[in-house]
């Protein structure tokens, strides 16, 4: 299945939406129209970028856009020779959410194939870390529709309950890394499959030391230290899991209707405390991480006020 991504400017954006009667109803956030145009679906984005997917992409990209789409081909330049995983089909795996006082642990596992790896990058799929949440948010819409994925939400009332029945945060996280990394699995051609690549918190003896039961396809498996720029699968992955994380976070605000900050700094100590205050301290636990010293220091915080 072929995968086309041209960039067009709002004037061919408006047009195209008219002729085709596309829909822009009930669509996922980014996306500004969709159709099934033959066998290929095509969608035009916020970004002012068409895609167009499917066994007829090329046919219907020429037809639709009005110029020649050549098959691509294959990259003539020659590979790093340290990161290639953007040259077989991976799955890769990251997390959110692990340093944030509040919110859950959300990771996620992307198989992206040599194909969609070249779409990823011309969509600008990149390091999460220097993205904008509202860029996350659009990307993530992208990569969910493209790539095979399993994501996993550790809520915080559930993660509490893990920490308290003695898991240590690397211990959930190799879990849910190996849990996902098997969904994933179950959703792909494994014969397929080239490699899988954690991006590394751990390491690899002491990840499979934690995790439950065995690691799947461990003949294939690496683990890099930032392994967002070196893996677009684990870009991917990332991104998709900050995106979970930040929606959950959104979520939290709204329900509670206070600002909730991310991290773990001097700021979110002092959020926290006007939460407590608002609400109570069962309130606070039931949306964070009860075992960062931040807990310790809203208590002071509130102690101290109380004493002034």
């Amino acid at each position: 299945m072929a995968n086309i991504v041209k960039k067009i400017d709002s004037q061919t954006i408006n047009k195209l939406i008219k002729q085709y009667n596309m829909d822009t109803e009930n669509l996922p956030t980014g996306t500004l129209a969709r159709k099934k145009i033959k066998s290929t679906q095509v969608q035009i984005y916020r970004s002012q970028k068409i895609m167009f997917q499917g066994k007829d992409a090329e046919q219907v990209a020429s037809s639709v856009l009005g110029e020649k789409i050549m098959p691509s081909t294959p990259s003539k330049s020659i590979p790093n020779k340290t990161h290639t995983f953007d040259l077989h089909n991976t799955i890769g795996s990251d997390e959110a959410g692990s340093g944030d006082y509040f919110g859950p642990l959300t990771v996620c596992a992307a198989y992206v194939s040599k194909k969609n790896a070249k779409i990823l990058k011309e969509i600008g799929v990149m390091d999460s870390k220097s993205l904008t949440d509202i860029k996350i948010v659009e990307l993530a819409e992208h990569i969910i529709q493209i790539c095979p994925h399993s994501l996993i939400v550790l809520d915080n009332p559930n993660y509490n309950t893990k920490q308290l029945e003695g898991w240590s945060q690397v211990k959930m996280k190799a879990v849910l890394h190996n849990q996902a990394i098997k969904n994933v699995i179950t959703r792909v051609e494994e014969s397929e499959l080239e490699q899988i690549v954690i991006d590394q918190f751990v390491q690899a003896s002491t990840y499979e030391k934690n995790i439950i039961g065995s690691m799947p396809r461990k003949d294939i498996t690496f683990f890099e230290t930032k392994g967002e720029s070196k893996s677009i699968a684990i870009a991917a992955a990332s991104i998709i899991a900050r995106y979970a994380f930040v929606k959950h976070m959104d979520r939290l605000a709204q329900e509670l209707n206070v600002i909730i900050p991310k991290g773990a700094s001097n700021k979110v100590d002092l959020q926290a405390a006007k939460i407590v205050q608002k609400y109570d301290i069962n309130q606070l636990d039931a949306i964070t991480k009860k075992h960062f010293k931040n807990r310790d220091k809203v208590l002071d915080l509130i102690k101290r006020k109380r004493r002034n």
